[in-house]
């Protein structure tokens, strides 16, 4: 019989990479967890499978189509249906949930994300454009409402683990690491003629298309930059990154006495959602374990901000602050959208960034709704701009 006591918990974005790993910490750690809803962008399919195995008692599909038979069939699993583009909003004041898990890809996790703060929910967070687009909400509402921010991302859950015990003053500087995706060695002159297949294929780690073409441009690092500012309260002058290849030193912190300390471990996703998962608590696994056997070196290098222009855009438009960040984070979006549909040139995403920056003029303090604005400005900029 399952535990009574099993933490509540309610996946945004089940059906996506992040989504499916934290169902399977579930299937392995099923005394602890109890799903109460789930939901997906558009596929259906394999909602309504995990909706077989699991039960939640809500579901939610944000694009509008869900047919009587499919939802017929969720009537059968249990489960009522919410769909649209505000169906996220509404699972989360819907749900009675102990655990926001939130793998939804891009600034559609931040509105569900505030929601979920502003009822006291902890939030298990994979999706970083919510602290990239509004850090400056997320964090002062979470302090108020009494819950946490845990971080899903490894590069983070690996910062968080090396702050554990430490006093936050005694912090000199963040390093984040990151792999360099598929395109470290390639020379810039390159990039003009890089295909959606080749900058899908990541050395390291099994991600969505959305993250992948990031991590290939480096701006999944320039978004974690500002994610790390705001979850851990360090200038972003203090946030820096150093590639490494091997992706086994996920990220480390250095100490004012001169120490550093570094998180390790093979390149596994379940791994830093487990922890977020079942925080304050470490749970056995079966997961893969770190064999130095098998381990020759571990290498660093600087990054190359001339040909990864995406991250030193993300280092200029957290500078500028207010919106520009949401700003950014906007036209990297619907830049990489129109990459991965072939319609623009993998190096015109950083170069769509630069100019949707430079047309707009940042608000500082912005409300939730300048930012929504914002965000939807940006889009329509690049859409019109370089199509």
């Amino acid at each position: 019989m399952p535990s009574p006591n099993r933490k509540k918990i309610l996946i945004l974005g089940a059906t996506g990479s992040i989504g499916v790993q934290s169902l399977h910490v579930v299937e392995q750690l099923p005394d602890e967890f109890e799903v109460v809803g789930l939901t997906t962008h558009r596929n259906v399919e394999r909602l309504l499978e995990q909706a077989a195995k699991h039960r939640p008692q809500v579901v939610a599909v944000t694009e509008a189509g869900v047919s009587s038979g499919q939802r017929a069939l969720f009537d059968d699993f249990g489960a009522r249906v919410f769909s649209g583009p505000k169906a996220l909003e509404k699972i989360v004041h819907e749900s009675d949930i102990d655990l926001l898990v939130n793998a939804v890809v891009g600034s559609a996790g931040f509105t569900p994300t505030l929601a979920a703060v502003e009822r006291g929910t902890d939030v298990a967070l994979a999706n970083k454009e919510t602290l990239v687009m509004g850090g400056s909400l997320v964090m002062p509402a979470a302090e108020k409402h009494g819950c946490r921010i845990l971080p899903i991302d490894s590069e983070h859950s690996a910062i968080f683990q090396c702050l554990m015990g430490e006093d936050r003053d005694t912090v000199e500087e963040i390093i984040l690491t990151a792999s360099g995706g598929p395109f470290r060695a390639l020379p810039k002159e390159e990039f003009v003629k890089v295909t959606v297949e080749q900058a899908l294929k990541h050395p390291n780690w099994d991600m969505g298309p959305k993250i992948t073409i990031d991590s290939a441009t480096m701006m999944n690092k320039g978004l974690e930059v500002i994610e790390a500012h705001w979850l851990f309260g360090v200038p972003v002058e203090r946030v820096r990154v150093v590639i490494h290849p091997q992706s086994i030193i996920h990220s480390m912190v250095a100490f004012h006495d001169g120490s550093i300390k570094a998180q390790m471990g093979v390149p596994d996703m379940r791994v830093p959602i487990q922890l977020a998962m079942t925080y304050p608590e470490r749970k056995p696994s079966a997961f893969p374990r770190l064999d130095f056997k098998t381990r020759s070196s571990l290498t660093f290098e600087e990054p190359d901000l001339d040909k990864f222009r995406a991250l030193a855009l993300a280092y200029r438009a957290s500078e500028e602050g207010g919106s520009a960040p949401a700003v950014m984070n906007a036209a990297n979006e619907e830049a990489v959208g129109l990459f991965l549909n072939k319609v623009i040139r993998f190096d015109q995403i950083a170069e769509s960034i630069e100019r949707a920056l430079d047309a707009h003029k940042a608000v500082q303090n912005p409300d939730a709704q300048m930012l929504i604005d914002a965000d939807r400005r940006a889009r329509e900029f690049v859409r019109t701009e370089m199509v």
